[in-house]
Formats: C-alpha cells, sequence, structure tokens
C-alpha cells in the first residue's frame, strides 16, 4: 500500500466522527426514511380502503397511523439534520485541527512546492469537502440500505413477486447508478479540485502582482491563462453534473420498473383471489405495493449520489494527505523528546553564543546540498555581514538557524547542539527578519504587540523611533495607523523597518535579518542597511546581516562570503 493511500485514509478515518456522534443522527434518519414510506403506504392503503366506505371503525387505525407517520417523519427528519451536522462539523472542527497539528512540523521548509492559492484551496475548500464523508456518504448508504431492506421485506409479505421485482430493480439501480455515472464523470470528480486549487493559485498571483503585470504589459497573457483554467473548470463541472443526471434519470427508470412489476404480478393474484388477506382487504393491499416502490426509490436514490460524493471526497482526501506527508521529510527537524533548556521559561534571556561547524543543510526533495561547509561564531556584540551570488544557501542558512531545516555538521548555543533543543527554544533566542515580511492587515501597534503583547504605547512609539519611524507613524495617525493587507500601505524599506522594531521589541539575543534591501530602492538601501545595524547595535545582541549591498567597515565587527556553487 502507498504512503498516499495509508495518509489518505487517516485522513478519512479523521473527517469520520465518532460513533457516539454520529449514531443519533443515523437512528433518526433511518427512523425518518422508514416513517417517510410507511406514511405513503398507509395513506394510499386509507385512501383506497376509503372508496370501498367501509365503516369508519376500519378505518380508524389507519387515519391515526397517517398522523403518526407525518408527525414522527418531520421530528426525525428535524432531529436528523440537527445532530448529524452537528456531528460532522464538530469532527471538522477536529479534522481542522489534525491537519494544523500535521502541518506544523513540516511548516514552512516542507510546503515550500505547494502554491499559496492551491494550499489555500487544499486548506479550506477540500477539507469543507471532507464534511460530505459522514453527511453525503456514509450515513446515506446506510439510511438507504436499512430502508430499502425493510420495505423488501415488507412487500415480500404481501406479495412475494412483487417484493422480488422490488429487490432485483433496487439492486440494478444501484449498481447502474453507480457504473454509468462512473464512466461519464469520474475523470471530472477527479480533475475538479486540482483545477479549483489551480484556478485559486493564478487569481491570487494576478491579484498580488497586479502592478508589475500591467506595468510589464503582461496582465492580458494571464487574465487569457486564468479564462483558460476557468473553462477547464466549467466542463469539468458540466461533466459531473451530466453524471448527477444520468444517476437520477436510472433512478427513476427502476422506480417505474418496480412499479410496473407489482402491477403485473398482482392484478393475476387479485384476480385469483389467493393470499393470506381476506378478500376485502386484497385491493388496498395492491395499492400498497404498487405505491411503495415510489417511496423506497425516493429513499434509495440517495446510495448512486452517494457513489459520487464519495469520488469527490476521496480526491479531496489525496490532496489533503499530499500536502500533510505521512512522515516528516529527513531535512525537516523534530523536536526531541526531552529537550535541554537554554534559559527556563521564567528567566529572562541572557547574552548568546552562536558557533556553527561546517554546517551544510539542503531543501526537502532535493538531492544536491543548498549550502555546504559554514563556519562562523556570533558572539554577543557581533555585527557580521554575510555575503555571497544569488543561489549560494543564503536564505538556506538563515532557515536552518531558526530551524525551519535540519543541518549536518555542528550548530551549537551556548555549547548545547541545536539538535538537543527544543525548536521553540531556539526560535526564542534566534530571531529572523524575513527577505518579505509579513504585516498582518491591521494597525501598526497589532503588528507590533504581535512580538510581545505586554508592550505599552510609550514602548511602542519608542522602539519606532529606534528604527527610524517615529515621523512617517505621527503622519499617517500613529498607532492606529494601518498597514493593509501584506503591508500594501507601507513601502518595501518600512515594512521592513518595522519587522525589526517587532524583532526588537520580542529582544532576540542573536538577530539574523535577511537582505532587508530587496524590495528597496538603491537610494535607500544605504540607509535602511545603515539604521538596521544601529538600532540593532546592542552589547547582549548579535546581528547577522544577509545583504548584497555593501556595508562600511565601521558598522560590522566581521564578514563572511559564501561561495557560489
Amino acid at each position: 500500500m502507498s504512503d498516499v493511500t495509508t495518509a489518505s485514509r487517516d485522513v478519512l478515518r479523521l473527517a469520520q466522527p465518532r460513533p457516539r456522534w454520529f449514531a443519533p443522527g443515523l437512528l433518526a434518519g433511518i427512523g425518518s426514511a422508514v416513517m417517510a414510506v410507511a406514511l405513503l403506504a398507509c395513506s394510499a392503503w386509507l385512501i383506497t380502503r376509503a372508496a370501498e366506505m367501509p365503516s369508519l371503525a376500519f378505518l380508524g387505525l389507519a387515519v391515526v397511523g397517517v398522523r403518526a407517520f407525518a408527525i414522527f417523519r418531520s421530528v426525525l427528519r428535524y432531529l436528523e439534520r440537527l445532530t448529524s451536522h452537528d456531528a460532522a462539523f464538530r469532527q471538522l472542527a477536529e479534522l481542522r485541527l489534525g491537519i494544523f497539528r500535521r502541518i506544523v512540523p513540516v511548516a514552512p521548509a516542507g510546503l515550500a512546492s505547494t502554491g499559496r492559492g492551491d494550499l489555500l484551496t487544499r486548506l479550506v475548500r477540500d477539507v469543507d469537502d471532507l464534511q460530505d464523508l459522514p453527511l453525503r456518504v456514509v450515513q446515506p448508504l446506510l439510511v438507504a440500505g436499512v430502508t430499502a431492506g425493510l420495505s423488501v421485506i415488507g412487500i415480500w409479505l404481501i406479495l412475494p413477486l412483487a417484493g422480488l421485482t422490488l429487490l432485483v430493480c433496487l439492486l440494478l439501480a444501484g449498481v447502474l447508478g453507480t457504473v454509468l455515472p462512473r464512466s461519464l464523470a469520474a475523470r471530472a470528480d477527479r480533475e475538479l479540485a486540482p483545477l479549483r486549487g489551480a484556478l485559486a493559485d493564478e487569481v491570487l498571483e494576478i491579484a498580488l502582482n497586479l502592478d508589475v503585470l500591467t506595468a510589464f504589459d503582461a496582465l492580458s497573457p494571464r487574465l487569457a491563462q486564468l479564462a483558460r483554467t476557468d473553462e477547464r473548470l466549467r466542463r469539468a463541472t458540466l461533466r459531473r453534473s451530466a453524471g448527477v443526471g444520468v444517476q437520477s434519470a436510472v433512478v427513476a427508470l427502476f422506480a417505474g420498473a418496480a412499479t410496473l412489476g407489482a402491477l403485473y404480478f398482482g392484478i393475476p393474484a387479485l384476480e385469483s383471489g389467493g393470499g393470506l388477506l381476506s378478500p376485502d382487504l386484497l385491493v388496498p393491499t395492491l395499492v400498497v405495493a404498487v405505491l411503495v416502490p415510489m417511496a423506497v426509490f425516493e429513499v434509495f436514490g440517495m446510495i448512486p449520489l452517494a457513489a459520487g460524493a464519495w469520488r469527490q471526497v476521496r480526491v479531496s482526501a489525496r490532496r489533503v494527505a499530499d500536502v500533510v506527508p505521512q512522515a516528516v521529510p529527513a531535512e525537516i527537524p523534530v523536536d526531541v523528546v526531552n529537550p535541554q533548556e537554554l534559559f527556563s521559561p521564567d528567566q529572562a534571556l541572557g547574552p548568546v553564543v552562536l558557533e556553527l561547524t561546517d554546517l551544510g543543510a539542503r531543501w526537502p526533495g532535493q538531492v544536491d546540498a543548498a549550502v555546504t561547509g559554514v563556519t562562523l561564531r556570533l558572539a554577543p556584540g557581533d555585527r557580521v555581514h554575510l555575503a555571497g551570488p544569488s543561489g549560494a544557501g543564503k536564505t538556506t542558512l538563515a532557515q536552518t538557524l531558526v530551524r525551519f531545516l535540519d543541518y549536518t555538521g555542528s550548530y551549537r548555543l551556548n555549547g548545547v547542539e541545536a539538535r538537543l533543543l527544543a525548536q521553540d527554544e531556539v526560535r526564542r533566542v534566534v530571531g529572523l527578519c524575513e527577505q518579505r515580511p509579513w504585516l498582518f492587515d491591521d494597525s501598526i501597534r497589532q503588528n507590533l504587540l504581535f512580538a510581545r503583547d505586554t508592550a505599552t504605547d510609550a514602548e511602542l512609539e519608542a522602539v519606532l523611533a529606534r528604527v527610524g519611524l517615529a515621523a512617517w507613524a505621527a503622519q499617517r495617525g500613529g498607532l492606529e495607523a494601518r498597514v493593509g493587507e501584506r503591508g500594501v500601505l507601507v513601502s518595501g524599506g518600512q515594512a521592513q523597518r518595522i519587522a525589526l522594531a517587532r524583532a526588537l521589541l520580542a529582544d532576540f539575543p542573536v538577530l539574523i535579518v535577511d537582505e532587508p534591501t530587496a524590495n528597496v530602492d538603491s537610494a535607500g538601501a544605504d540607509a535602511l542597511v545603515r539604521d538596521i545595524l544601529t538600532a540593532a547595535a546592542d552589547a547582549h545582541r548579535a546581528v547577522l546581516l544577509i545583504s548584497h549591498t555593501p556595508v562600511p567597515d565601521e558598522l560590522v565587527t566581521a564578514r563572511v562570503t559564501l561561495p557560489g556553487r
């Protein structure tokens, strides 16, 4: 069995509610379906028998039965919807948490091969589709199966050949109603979820890069590609809808066949006057045998639909399983069971010495190492400039130092090998300002409080002044000024300064700043680098600046250059 199949089964198992949550909805669903069939049977018997104008005493029980079945059908239907959806939604919450628990150990480096739009689709739309497993697959199959079985037995008791006909029609409808739509819509079911992910990826790319695409006159080709993807999704949706239409047609065809079969075998039985029933009950009983298949097939029609829903659920489970690997890749670090501590949780952070000896690292799925042979020492007060050509592994090194990637060689913090420390402990003392810092669509205050939620407004304003943003923030309206989605309302340099302010609030003993000038014009790059090293300079803090921009000698204590590959 492949790892993907095993992972898909684990996801499906996690999507199915616990028996004690699932059972009430299932029992209520079976009860409601049985009441619906019984209501039609009792109504048909009552109307036919009443047409013969017997004594009211013969009709009293049937009248009570019609009322009781109608009331119980509605009540049980309501309870079934209430309890089954409650179980599915409760399990959906556990499913999301379970998936995120499995994602966290491999994020972010282990998710680099999945586009953001596609990842969002998998974690939202595909996970939502998994709630169809209990609601549209498991429960309908059980409800329809039990109801159909009881109905066949009931018709068999009053008219054996009609019961046999109903059984055969149900089996044929179940087989053909599943096989024929599958041949028409199986490909569409496999394509729908990936196409939705691809469409989300393209929409997100166009939305985020609209200014660049417009400036380089590349918007029209991207919109044309988006239209083609949307057209493929539309065709796949239509093919799937065609399969659903065939399902309905097959079920309706065999429902009519069961009714005709009941008439074919029932009329001779009526004429012969045989059977276990008294002669005056033969006509109402025949009507029941003829009309009950209509109600049975209305319930049984859920089975072919459940087969189609199962195909979609299985595809969604496979897509979720693909992004949530069964085993953490070897390149992704795993926390130790009994980690050592650099500082106790209630202890203030102190100076940290970072030492690398022949360190190497590679990305998941890659054969060649992205960085090798790095030897470096960072002590409190050091400001080291790390340079090197593109592709030399500078960003890989930064990701390794915050334990997003595992390493070869040695990586020590205060003499303790990083592998022996909890990853959270490493990130508590080693901070990273990324090349593209993430800013939340909120105020400057909230973006800073993210680093230290106990900071006062005075402390926030002080750290803004330290990174050179005091005047800018005041002009924008102070700490309540919003930065926009992903910082769209601020420039690249301002985003880097906000990220630096956030890192200073967190007070990391070791601070890594990765390519802060990547999204800054050349005129402001020198000033940004100078301000970063000046603001971050501290006797107890070590700073590793990764930058292509030349750095004056007086701002750094050492330089390291990674060779190109």
